[in-house]
């Protein structure tokens, strides 16, 4: 009886180990991941920047450069200048060989109104004891001004130098390139009488010339006793020809002009 009993718990444990490995639930559950989200979000992606390919110059271009440009002095009406020298002659006209009018002494206080086109001769404010008006020129390089010279306005040429009453200017004048580049200058003689000069120094005839140097006009006065002078520089080059005129010039004033046929360079 105990053997029957024995072998029916045998079979018992065997049947029940079969329907286990048939399709039971296990004998123990399966582990898990103890922090395993319930769902992965999707992974970034990142759109690339685009790229840029520098397209070289042809060969025969040229890049732009930056061109300086200059500012434009604004012009003045007038400028105040102090006297430096002992004693600065006030002239007719832009230069040393034009008639002496007045003088004036050092630290006088002057006021100036305009200058020439191309050289350093700056024109003064000047009224007599009769209240006239008197202006002259000086040298600027004699002064001690309040300012910059070229912004004063440009007055000469313009400006009538004052007329002889006694002798007309020459009715005619002719120039002459030399070979060496030089131009010599002639024009018909007026002779003037011994007590029509200012002075021992003054010359009979004054010849203004605008010449060309360097790439520059530049304005120079010329002055002889004798109907013909050379002017040593005159070059090609410059934004406007060169040109003159020549006066005859005594003490009362001046005669003429008359112009240059100036030569081409």
């Amino acid at each position: 009886m105990k053997s029957h009993a024995l072998i029916c718990i045998v079979v018992l444990i065997f049947v029940t180990a079969c329907a286990t490995s048939a399709g039971g639930e296990p004998a123990s559950p399966s582990l898990q991941p103890a922090d395993t989200p319930s769902a992965v979000p999707a992974a970034q992606t990142f759109t690339p920047l685009p790229t840029f390919t520098s397209t070289p110059l042809p060969t025969d271009t040229v890049a732009p450069t930056a061109t300086p440009t200059s500012t434009p002095i604004p012009t003045v009406e007038s400028l105040r200048a102090t006297v430096i020298a002992d004693k600065l002659s006030c002239r007719y006209g832009p230069g040393a060989l034009y008639l002496y009018l007045i003088a004036f002494n050092r630290t006088a206080r002057i006021k100036l109104i305009g200058r020439t086109d191309a050289n350093n001769w700056v024109w003064v404010q000047n009224v007599d004891a009769q209240n006239r008006n008197t202006n002259c020129w000086v040298n600027q390089k004699f002064l001690e001004i309040q300012g910059d010279p070229q912004a004063l306005p440009i007055v000469y040429p313009g400006l009538k130098l004052p007329v002889s009453p006694y002798y007309p200017g020459p009715s005619w004048a002719n120039a002459k390139r030399e070979e060496d580049g030089k131009v010599t200058i002639t024009w018909e003689p007026v002779p003037i009488s011994p007590g029509k000069y200012e002075d021992e120094n003054m010359q009979q005839y004054l010849i203004e010339v605008w010449r060309c140097e360097a790439g520059q006009i530049v304005f120079e006065t010329l002055g002889t006793n004798y109907p013909a002078i050379t002017v040593d520089v005159d070059e090609p080059g410059c934004a406007i020809p060169s040109h003159g005129r020549v006066f005859v010039q005594e003490k009362h004033g001046y005669g003429g002009p008359a112009e240059i046929p100036w030569p081409s360079p």
